[in-house]
């Protein structure tokens, strides 16, 4: 599931990739940005803010945020793609290297200058350099929902997404429905700074340590098997900020309390 550290290595990769070369191709198959041509414009380079993708070129910002399924590749020219062509969204490429974006949930272009218009909302970041662990806690602390749902929305803290909760809940030892109030806010984005930047420089991400399929959590994606740590079946819930926005959520009913 793409989140913060997912975003982060893809933007890594398109930079290496494409920063410093001029625009070869360029087409954007999505109806509103359909006519939009960077073509002979210098790529400048790719960021990543939470969960969005920024790719910037000339004096234009190409935003992608890649939801559930989307996904960034770099190919060389003319080599032959990993993935049908009805489900790309998004070509650049440059003489050496063409990146496509494959199954893209949103996709615009807006002058570099107005980017704030699109990630302006968001919280502080643990993978930008610009962190800011006090304002995270901040606005983690006067957030009067359920810890679970607060650390889900992205104007708390970009980039956590539902495994990350999930997971840094049962690190912490607390149930997703607790309110943040009755928190250690703290050390859990203490830990989560720590997991997300331990994860955003490797292929698989994984929880526990161990890298093999199928070890990698904890409780996210176990339901009804057993804990890791104490034998409990794992359970199976949800929560959101609104019925629209629901997320499965995993716990230990033994070791979160």
């Amino acid at each position: 599931m793409p989140e913060g550290d997912t975003v982060f290595r893809t933007a890594k990769r398109l930079d290496d990739a494409l920063a410093g070369a001029e625009v070869t191709r360029f087409d954007l198959r999505v109806p509103r940005a359909a006519t939009v041509d960077l073509t002979g414009q210098l790529v400048h380079g790719a960021v990543a803010r939470g969960k969005h993708l920024l790719l910037r070129i000339g004096d234009s910002t190409v935003h992608s945020h890649l939801r559930m399924d989307g996904a960034w590749f770099v190919y060389a020219p003319g080599e032959k793609w990993r993935h049908p062509a009805f489900k790309v969204r998004a070509i650049v490429g440059t003489a050496k290297r063409e990146a496509v974006g494959v199954d893209l949930a949103e996709i615009e272009v807006v002058p570099t200058r107005d980017e704030a218009q699109l990630i302006g909302y968001l919280g502080p970041d643990p993978l930008a350099e610009d962190w800011d662990a006090e304002e995270a806690i901040r606005r983690l602390e006067a957030d009067p929902r359920s810890v679970h749902v607060a650390l889900l929305d992205q104007r708390n803290v970009a980039g956590f997404g539902n495994e990350h909760a999930a997971e840094l809940l049962f690190l912490r030892g607390i149930l997703p429905e607790r309110p943040v109030q009755d928190v250690d806010v703290a050390a859990l984005v203490d830990l989560g700074v720590r997991t997300i930047r331990a994860n955003r420089d490797r292929a698989d991400r994984t929880f526990t340590g161990v890298n093999r399929p199928g070890q990698t959590t904890w409780v996210y994606g176990r339901a009804g098997r057993p804990c890791r740590r104490c034998g409990t079946p794992i359970r199976k819930g949800s929560q959101g900020a609104d019925p629209t926005r629901e997320r499965v959520t995993f716990w230990c009913p033994s070791c979160q309390r």
